[in-house]
């Protein structure tokens, strides 16, 4: 059985990978070309914040079993199986996926495999990219066809990352030949015996599933934004609508929390890029309702700034208004296409001063958004605000006390950008409450 790891690229995947095959038992070596980083998880810290994570990189360090490098050479060396976990960013000039970092990880790799080895391909990549990969490692590679290739796509959740690796919902295993999916069904064997489901497949099918499921997630998103959108000319209220229809085992209530919408670096940029690449194959019209979801999502946005905007009168300019969330999720400091620092900066750049908390993220704003003004608590965020919009549902925001907050507002009026707060708690406070989707209804 193949014991040792590599693991090439140390971003959030490959960090939280790589931990995680040390705390299966392997030997593993972290790849990664910028040596500040390198040094930095050597030392045993992370450069973004994950719950778990740390602590699991720091006891693995210390018992041998977990080092990082920047020589492709130490890792082709000490590898039996080399996990690809590179980003794929959206590419610059367009929806489509930037490859790069894949591109350079597989001509980088190959030319030093001398012996049988496989690759595992995580990464997020577009239908058709694994055959490519299979094909520059046979031709590259000393040992020839007896590099085998796998496809293993990750389903990763921001602040549940550790959880989700060593006890995932699902396994995937998309391999053209028998003799790389038994190899790395061998190194999940510790997970497989925890009765963790397993699907295999073709490369392809494996590429696609990731793609299938995000974009079937996105969609169940905008679908009950969409749904606000309707509550909010007629007077409904999607918060009860979404547990009505959640009740119906064919549709669940999971992923059915109306609000600001999602972001990060995975939905956004992934429905893009399958947009993008079934363009490329001609059926991009089977795909087409994915524009809609994209733009429902996007206008979340911007309903956003406009309920905010009524509630101080029309107008920004010179008002103070305080932003709970800069994080796209709580449990996380990705500030990735965040729909919460999308409406900070709009308000901003309607005039309007905006204070910024976010018990994690702060750093990560301030350098992607240095115009904005930033606290250092909820109380500092609020201090003499006009209106107070909750933009990512950290626990410390659903918790927080509205009479502790109500005493340093100039007015006490809050808009639930995530319909996660109880109005009722809100409204007896004396607060006017404010949601996405749901009826304008306050104490006589």
């Amino acid at each position: 059985m193949p014991t040792r790891m590599t693991v090439i690229g140390t971003g959030y995947l490959g960090v939280t990978h790589a931990a995680c095959l040390a705390e299966l038992g392997y030997h593993v070596v972290g790849l990664d070309t910028d040596e500040a980083k390198v040094a930095m998880l050597a030392d045993g810290r992370i450069p973004f914040y994950e719950p778990e994570l740390e602590p699991l990189l720091r006891k693995h360090i210390d018992s041998g079993r977990l080092r990082f490098t920047t020589s492709y050479a130490d890792a082709a060396a000490f590898g039996d199986v080399h996990f690809i976990c590179v980003g794929t960013p959206q590419r610059t000039d367009g929806p489509a996926a930037d490859l790069r970092f894949v591109h350079a990880s597989v001509e980088s790799l190959a030319p030093l495999l001398e012996r049988p080895v496989l690759v595992v391909g995580k990464s997020t990549v577009p239908v058709g990219t694994a055959r490519w990969v299979a094909d520059r490692l046979h031709e590259l590679a000393p040992a020839g066809t007896d590099v085998d290739l796998v496809w293993n796509p990750e389903f990763l959740r921001e602040g549940f990352a550790v959880q989700d690796t060593l006890r995932p919902d699902r396994l995937v295993i998309g391999s053209d030949t028998t003799s790389g999916a038994a190899r790395l069904r061998q190194v999940y064997q510790p997970l497989l015996d925890l009765g963790v489901p397993l699907v295999e497949t073709d490369l392809a099918t494996a590429e696609l599933v990731k793609a299938a499921a995000n974009s079937f997630l996105a969609t169940k998103i905008s679908f009950i934004n969409a749904m606000a959108e309707v509550c909010e000319t007629t007077g409904a209220d999607v918060v009860a609508l979404a547990e009505a229809i959640g009740y119906d085992e064919r549709i669940g209530k999971r992923f059915l929390n109306a609000g600001l919408g999602f972001g990060g670096g995975c939905l956004p940029k992934d429905i893009r890029a399958f947009m993008a690449r079934a363009e490329e194959l001609g059926v991009d019209s089977a795909l087409n309702f994915l524009k809609d979801v994209d733009a429902i999502n996007n206008r979340r946005r911007s309903r956003m700034v406009d309920l905010a905007r009524t509630q101080i009168g029309g107008c920004f300019e010179g008002c103070a208004v305080a932003v709970l969330g800069a994080a796209f999720k709580p449990d996380s400091d990705d500030i990735r296409d965040s729909p919460a620092l999308d409406v900070a900066s709009r308000i901003a750049a309607e005039g309007g001063h905006v204070q910024v908390y976010d018990p994690k993220a702060m750093d990560n704003a301030r350098i992607r958004y240095p115009d904005l003004t930033y606290a250092q608590s909820v109380v500092e965020a609020g201090a003499g605000a006009n209106v107070v919009l909750h933009l990512t549902e950290w626990r410390e925001f659903v918790a927080m006390d509205p009479d502790v907050l109500g005493a340093v507002v100039r007015h006490k009026r809050i808009v639930d950008g995530r319909n996660a707060l109880d109005a009722a708690r809100w409204r007896a406070a004396g607060w006017t409450y404010r949601a996405l989707g749901r009826p304008d209804v306050d104490p006589a």
